[in-house]
């Protein structure tokens, strides 16, 4: 069964594949660079769901394939009305690297540094019309400097530890990561709901 991961974002295309490791030999996991290129959709949600299926049905009517769609935001303590949907339009920059010093330096001096990460994982099927969201939430600190070089799409991930963790999540295997993120607790949820839900494509493939 073909599956597209409608993400143009490396960081998250590299993370979600990932979490769907144990699928991929009954799945055929594309991504949008597998489809010729289409403007965006607006994502005019209210919350995280909203946003992950709006991009879900988008481009799984547009390409015709049962998609898959994440949106993901970061919520700070002490900016509740900064970031959220849109956390990465909150800050323009050309890098990710000057996307986390400007990040940094809003933090400055700040005593409140709590954070929390969310992400909600949308499946969407174009043909039986059948849609469903998970949510995952992990809840940290913003420390005061990166502890290591910036993965790719995801520059936080640098400066985010999570609570009772000792490190960030871009010091942490794959494993420990998946354990405990935001993404990796919502692809959980819907790894057992494309097991359950397409059991006779898994079975036949």
């Amino acid at each position: 069964m073909r599956l597209l991961i409608a993400t143009g974002n490396e960081g998250k295309k590299k993370e979600i594949l990932e979490f769907f490791e144990t699928l991929s030999p009954r799945f055929e996991f594309l991504t949008l660079k597998d489809f010729p290129e289409i403007e965006e959709p607006e994502e005019n949600g209210s919350t995280f769901e909203e946003n992950a299926l709006i991009k879900a049905r988008y481009f799984g009517e547009a390409f015709e394939i049962p998609t898959i769609s994440e949106d993901a935001g970061l919520v700070l303590d002490a900016f509740p009305e900064k970031f959220g949907l849109k956390t990465r339009r909150e800050i323009e920059a050309d890098t990710d690297e000057e996307w986390l010093e400007k990040f940094l330096f809003l933090l400055e001096g700040e005593v409140s540094r709590g954070a929390a990460f969310f992400s909600a994982m949308a499946f969407y099927d174009p043909q039986k019309k059948k849609e469903q969201v998970f949510m995952g939430k992990c809840e940290g600190v913003i420390i005061q400097q990166p502890e290591v070089g910036l993965e790719e799409g995801i520059p936080v991930s640098a400066v985010f530890q999570p609570e009772g963790a000792d490190t960030v999540f871009s010091v942490m295997s794959k494993i420990e990561k998946n354990e405990i993120s935001h993404r990796g607790k919502s692809a959980r949820k819907m790894e057992m709901f494309l097991f359950q839900n397409f059991r006779d494509e898994i079975k036949t493939a």
